[in-house]
């Protein structure tokens, strides 16, 4: 199949401004593109890129003073195949981990494994390791947290999340990524595009969305505890611990968001000119409709 995407997102800046932006298709997604994801600026400015210590594609800039605005609208094509379930995927022993995975068992800004591991043990050490326990979790958190935009903090934690039973895509994520790390399962966070593909529409305005990965027998496996089943049509834009490492906009100055949109459809595919049956209007009236 093929997607559109892109967004726009505009700034007000009191002052200049240095940002990163981490806004771009993931570079394991560069070579579905079918239009370059380009991002405009405007005023123009020349960024300074490059690929963080995750792999994500990030850009510097320097926002001036005034109205900033950041697009994109591009094509990508997807296999249309839902998100890869495996059933017997196993658990590694910590010691049997490759080290560069090490780095998503630990606690970070969001995920504090320090106040949740009690909690975690004493929800699931008696379920069978690998992915039976990821579900439990992903069953868990999906049931204790109820969503809405309106309980969206930029401040909020998973502790939090638990605490306080609400909260968005990326409550949902923070939450389970920690209670996995809790129980010795690699998770890390994943932040990217995800329309309504496969599933009935949703009336609220799109965006950006948050899963997590975990990682099982020899690869990692993706999970969303907000949806809490297999999806068609993700297109990653940044992985990392948490949100502090795939933030879309990080300013290092005071900004206030002026607008912000983002567009994920699929694109139908067009009639084949020898399937398609022309009828000609018989009157005027016809044609005066046609």
């Amino acid at each position: 199949m093929k997607i559109r995407a892109g967004y726009e997102i505009s700034y007000d800046c009191p002052q200049p401004t240095p940002m990163i932006l981490t806004l771009s298709v993931h570079p394991s997604r560069f070579s579905d593109l079918l239009t370059l994801d380009r991002m405009r600026i405007d005023p123009p400015i020349v960024p300074n890129t490059y690929h963080d210590r995750f792999g994500n594609f990030c850009h510097v800039i320097r926002a001036p003073a005034g109205r900033l605005t950041l697009s994109a609208d591009f094509l990508i094509k997807d296999s249309g195949g839902a998100d890869a379930t495996a059933t017997q995927a196993k658990q590694h022993e910590l010691e049997d981990l490759p080290v560069d995975v090490l780095i998503f068992l630990l606690g970070s800004r969001y995920c504090e494994t320090d106040r949740l591991s009690n909690i975690a043990w004493s929800l699931f050490g008696q379920f069978p390791k690998g992915w039976p326990l990821v579900m439990a979790i992903c069953d868990y958190v999906h049931d204790r947290i109820t969503f809405g935009y309106q309980h969206a903090s930029p401040t909020k934690t998973a502790f939090d999340a638990y605490s306080e039973r609400r909260g968005v895509c990326r409550d949902f994520a923070h939450l389970a990524i920690t209670l996995c790390r809790c129980m010795n399962l690699p998770a890390r966070y994943c932040t990217g595009y995800l329309g309504d593909i496969g599933v009935p529409l949703d009336d609220a305005p799109m965006d950006f969305s948050a899963w997590f990965e975990v990682y099982l027998g020899d690869r990692w496996y993706t999970f969303d505890a907000r949806h809490n089943k297999p999806r068609i049509g993700r297109i990653l834009m940044a992985r990392g611990r948490d949100a502090t490492d795939v933030a879309i906009v990080t300013s290092f100055g005071p900004c206030t968001l002026a607008n912000f949109k983002v567009i994920t459809d699929e694109v139908a595919s067009p009639v084949p000119e020898a399937s398609m049956t022309i009828s000609r209007p018989k009157t005027a009236e016809a044609r005066s409709r046609s």
